[in-house]
């Protein structure tokens, strides 16, 4: 349904109005996805989100018209020029394609991991609040065929715009739980049959060559301080070997390399 917008106050584009501002405080149950590559991962198959309406510029409709032919007719499409559409988000907006979904509820950690099959790889992230780093390590999730993540209350929002984007839309693929406050985040792996994996520059033992569990649980700290030291002292430490003088990788990076070794007997 195609629903043309020629006045940027049109408040059936509320929504995305002033986008910039509105992500910084939040946007509750909902999000905003840009770009088309992230627009055809949010409309296929297997993304616990759902889209509840699409802003585009009119100049993009027919490059995106068969992508549209699927969309479900209770999805409208607001179809705005480009000098409108900038107007509306507050910016100019050069790839003119922006959706509005609805976030899927948190399952809970416990639950989550329950629904994995007996061989998986998840991982588990800790103050990792930089949107880039949160997208990148979804897209590496995604890549190498993570089963989950969960996140503890000082990762920043993998439904923020810019983690969306960066991800490639893996962080509408790939389902993530937040940890509760108060959760025993290796006490709730171990219930679940995980082998719990901390990734870290101090460890002796590489994850290169490292036998792989049935269920392992990968644990990812912020750059700088890295996991809290009462989480390495539970868990197994692996590290990356890096040259001399060296010693350590951006965590995204991290993660891809600690990902490819886990699961390079999956694939």
């Amino acid at each position: 349904m195609i629903v043309p917008i020629d006045d940027p106050a049109d408040p059936r584009v509320a929504p995305y109005v002033q986008v910039r501002e509105r992500d910084v405080a939040g946007r509750g149950d909902g999000f905003i996805a840009e770009g088309e590559v992230v627009l055809r991962v949010l409309l296929g198959a297997g993304v616990r989100a759902r889209a509840a309406s699409l802003l585009v510029a009119t100049n993009r409709l027919a490059r995106l018209a068969p992508l549209l032919e699927g969309l479900d007719e209770a999805v409208p499409v607001y179809a705005a020029s480009q000098g409108v559409m900038d107007a509306v988000v507050g910016f100019p907006i050069h790839r003119g394609i922006l959706a509005h979904g609805l976030r899927p509820r948190d399952p809970g950690a416990a639950a989550l991991l329950a629904t994995l099959p007996a061989r998986t790889v998840v991982l588990a992230l800790f103050g990792v609040s930089n949107h880039d780093n949160i997208g990148g390590i979804f897209r590496n999730a995604a890549a190498f065929g993570a089963g989950a993540a969960l996140l503890d209350g000082a990762c920043c929002d993998p439904l923020y715009r810019k983690a969306i984007r960066v991800s490639v839309g893996a962080t509408l693929r790939v389902p993530f739980a937040r940890l509760a406050a108060d959760a025993d985040a290796v006490g709730l792996l171990e219930a679940a049959g995980f082998t719990v994996l901390a990734l870290t520059p101090a460890a002796a033992e590489p994850v290169a060559g490292l036998p792989r569990p049935d269920r392992a649980a990968l644990l990812l700290g912020a750059e700088g301080p890295g996991l809290p030291p009462a989480l390495l002292a539970r868990t197994r430490a692996i590290g990356i070997r890096m040259a001399a003088g060296w010693d350590s990788l951006n965590v995204a990076a991290a993660s891809a390399i600690a990902l490819h070794e886990l699961t390079r007997s999956d694939h």
